[in-house]
């Protein structure tokens, strides 16, 4: 999910149950569920790996950030309360210092925390779980889209977002939560 792991990097149980100290039963049972949501792909042979997603893939799963992440966050504008807002700028100034070290794990985990932080308030766990296996299949795309980048602040967007949460604004809040969803995404696709 944080861009740890690069698309269509190969992976073994060894290695995973060796990752995280566990024996092949619960590394095998992880695999299986990761690629159940997605997160990973096995191939005919056996092979497991991080997916490789293609251009129409990207784009689907971008719309289903769009449609999914501007839903939660619109539920969410009611509950915002400036300990919200003070919280989502906290993390957008750590957004800036992953920016600033190149820290791209940093910077991917960051962002999606500022989002799930926004997300939380929106109290509706199914479609916060939704967004969260769209995450998990993005992430080593998203590592692909980070070294894209050429910004030194953190994302133009999430200052809108801010913006529009502190002014109770729904359309700029549901606008800015669908650029900002889309918009990086775009750069992958060509």
């Amino acid at each position: 999910m944080h861009g740890e792991i690069a698309p269509g990097q190969p992976l073994t149980l060894r290695g995973v149950g060796a990752e995280f100290d566990v024996s092949m039963t619960p590394a095998r049972e992880a695999v299986r569920r990761l690629t159940a949501e997605g997160a990973l792909t096995l191939s005919s042979s056996g092979r497991v790996s991080t997916p490789e997603l293609s251009n129409d893939r990207i784009e689907e799963l971008a719309a289903l950030r769009a449609l999914i992440e501007v839903e939660l966050a619109s539920r969410a504008l009611p509950r915002a309360h400036i300990a919200l807002i003070d919280r989502l700028q906290s993390i957008n100034a750590h957004i800036a210092e992953d920016i600033q070290r190149h820290d791209a794990v940093g910077y991917i985990r960051r962002n999606l925390e500022f989002h799930r932080t926004l997300y939380l308030r929106a109290q509706a766990p199914a479609m916060l779980a939704m967004a969260e296996t769209v995450w998990l299949q993005l992430g080593p795309t998203m590592r692909a889209l980070y070294g894209k980048l050429t910004q030194k602040d953190p994302p133009h967007y999430h200052r809108l977002i801010i913006s529009a949460l502190k002014a109770g604004d729904e359309p700029g809040l549901r606008l800015a939560v669908r650029s900002d969803v889309t918009q990086g995404l775009k750069m992958l696709v060509g």
